[in-house]
Order: C-alpha cells, then structure tokens, then sequence
C-alpha cells in the first residue's frame, strides 16, 4: 500500500494583507502541496479564511479568533492556542512558515527561516526586529524538528553564525507561477502602465518594500547619472509596499525635476507581468537577500534584470542575469552597459526565462512534503 502522508496544519496566521513576503510563500506553496497529494490543514487571519478556502478547500481551513489579528496578539495565540488548533485538526505535524513557533506542543514541528540578515546585516533592520527575529531564529533551530530555508546560502549562513545543524535544514527553493509571471502581452504592459502611473516612455523598474537592504537610495542616485548622458531618460518606477527606509525620500527629494520617478506604491498581483515585463531592465540592487523572488519573478516575465551577488542572488539567477556592487558606482555601470546594448538585453531576457521554467512550486512542495514526512519520522 502506498505511504500515507502525514497530516500538517500550516499556520497562515502570520501573512500579511497585502500578501507581500511570506503571503507569496504560503499562498503559492498550499494550493501546490494539495495537488502533491499532502493532507494539508490550514489556520489562518479571519479576514484570509475565503481567500484559503478557494486554494486549499474549504472543508480544510479554519481561521484564529479576531484578538489575534495584532502581532502581539497573534504571538500570543500561537503560544497558547496554535498547539490546541493541531489537537483539532488532527495534525502529526505543525508547520510554521515564518520564524516563530509554538514551545509548548509535543507534535514535531517545521520551520520557515527566510534569511540570515537579521545576524549578518543586522543594521538593514530595526533595532528591535532584529533582536526579536535573532532570538526565534536560534530558537527555532535549537527547537524545531525541522527547518527549511528558501536556498543553500541561507542554510550556509544559519550554520555559520546561528548554530545551525546541517543534518537538519532542508533547502527548498521557492517557485515561480509560469502561468501569472510569462512574458507580457501589449494590453498587459498598458494595463500595468495604467495601474502604477507610468505613462508612455520607456522605464526601469525595481519591485520590493522600501527596506535599507533593498538598497533603494543607492539605485535612485545611479539612475540619476545614468541620466545625465541621455537625451531620452526612461522613468524610474519603485513598486513595491513602503518601508522604514527614510534615506529614501531623501535620494527621491535630490531627483533633478527635468527627470521623472514614479513611486508606485504597492501593485496589485495582476499587473506584475506586465510592469516588470514591460520595463527595458528591472534593477535589484539589494544588499542581502535569503532568495530574491522578485528577481525569480522578474526573470519569468522576459525582463533584463540587474542584481547584485550578494547571498542567495547567484542562486536564483545564475548566469541569466547582470551583476553589480551594491554601490552607486557600480550600478550606474551596470545601468548604462545595458541600456546601451539592446542585444545583450535580449539575450539576458531569454535566458531569464529559461532558467526561471526550472524553478517550480510543485518542486517546492514536494520539498517540504519531504521534510513533513522527515519531522514525524
């Protein structure tokens, strides 16, 4: 008879509204561990229990009581209630998707670990959230019968300054939906255009929170002299939620007034193809990164993508992308070479979507089916 695999309560309680970070993750990993075939219970936010209810069934999704809607309070409901929600669900396994997870449970447990910054670039976060994240981290190692990490130099990183045992760190890439992110269609780019304020014109686009370790200022300033040469300047457009990065509105505020930048805000999930397909390069900058969906994301939708070789970068986009430093310099290099050479474009966009076909949530869930199955074994 064929292996029954074991029951797992994922704990959707941490996503966000706006969907942005581990929304994508859980979002797109559920729906992908049903079609493998898991048996796959779902606890999630009031306000996300239709929204569940159409991936994963409804018969499979309940939601936490509306005290837990605050962090502070969802905290507190993982601690106390979370274990209890397991019992019901008839759970042999918790997985909990973002760092923290219930002390108090004799069921094994999996563990989402991100990245590794909050150790090796603490100064890119807040104080406090730093603190707090370094603290569940080690915690969460030391605790979890599993964790998995979105690629092998997260995994490398948490060994080499939180302790972590190798034996027991899954590396599971994140995916990609080919069917939402491919190459734009015209009336998609117009659409996506339309959505986030462009206008006509050719653009560069970045898509991610205004975060410092998303090196935002550093981009703005290089695009800034890129400028400077070209009769034509292409629209900067920054999409993505607002962060706590105040260096942001300073490197915006020194934008010469004859060029223009477009904060767009968050974009909607239907309008990404076409923004970031539509762009003449999509720029990442970003100083750290655990996976880089965005450049994943990006690569799927035909785009020329510049990127940094920082962590987890390389192993997303391998040699289907541009490289720089993080430094204004070295992407305003990196800026011109490409917007001068439309060839080179071209190829890097075909090969982007290439290598993004190989990248997939149906890989990824089985990946963590496979370490549900290892933490109850």
């Amino acid at each position: 008879m064929p292996e029954v695999p074991p029951r797992v309560l994922v704990d959707a309680t941490a996503v966000p509204a706006d969907r942005g970070g581990v929304g994508r993750y859980v979002d797109e990993l559920l729906p992908e561990l049903v079609a493998e075939g898991g048996d796959v219970r779902v606890v999630c936010q009031q306000r996300d229990t239709a929204h569940y209810a159409r991936l994963v069934g409804a018969d499979r999704v309940r939601s936490a009581p509306g005290w837990a809607a605050s962090v502070p309070g969802r905290l507190v409901w993982e601690q106390l209630r979370l274990p209890t929600e397991a019992r019901a669900a008839g759970a042999d396994v918790v997985h909990c998707p973002h760092y923290t997870m219930p002390l108090a449970t004799r069921l094994p447990v999996v563990v989402t670990l991100h990245d590794a910054t909050f150790f090796t670039d603490p100064g890119v976060h807040l104080a406090l959230k730093a603190r707090f994240f370094r603290a569940w981290t080690r915690i969460s190692l030391r605790r979890a019968r599993r964790t998995v990490t979105p690629s092998a130099a997260t995994r490398d990183e948490l060994v080499r300054v939180a302790g972590a045992r190798p034996d027991r760190v899954d590396v599971v890439h994140h995916g990609v939906d080919l069917l939402r992110f491919a190459r734009p269609i015209p009336d998609q780019v117009a659409a996506a255009r339309s959505a986030a304020g462009i206008g006509d014109g050719p653009y560069l686009a970045f898509l991610g929170t205004l975060e410092p370790r998303k090196n935002v200022p550093a981009l703005v300033r290089a695009w800034v002299r890129v400028c400077a040469s070209r009769s034509q300047p292409p629209t900067l457009v920054l999409a993505g939620g607002r962060g706590w990065d105040d260096e942001v509105d300073r490197a915006v505020a020194e934008v010469p007034a004859d060029l223009r930048l477009v904060r767009s805000g968050y974009v909607p999930l239907e309008h990404l193809a076409g923004l970031l397909g539509g762009a003449e390069l999509v720029a990442y900058p970003s100083s750290a990164e655990g996976f880089g969906l965005p450049v994943l994301e990006a690569m799927a939708c035909g785009a020329a993508v510049l990127t940094t070789r920082r962590l987890a970068l390389p192993e997303v986009g391998g040699e289907a992308v541009a490289y720089c430093e993080p430094e204004v310099t070295d992407i305003e290099r990196g800026i011109r070479a490409l917007l001068d050479d439309p060839a080179e474009r071209v190829r890097l966009a075909e090969a982007a979507v290439a290598r993004a076909a190989t990248f997939t949530w149906a890989a990824a869930a089985r990946g963590h089916l496979a370490s549900y199955a290892g933490a109850v074994a």
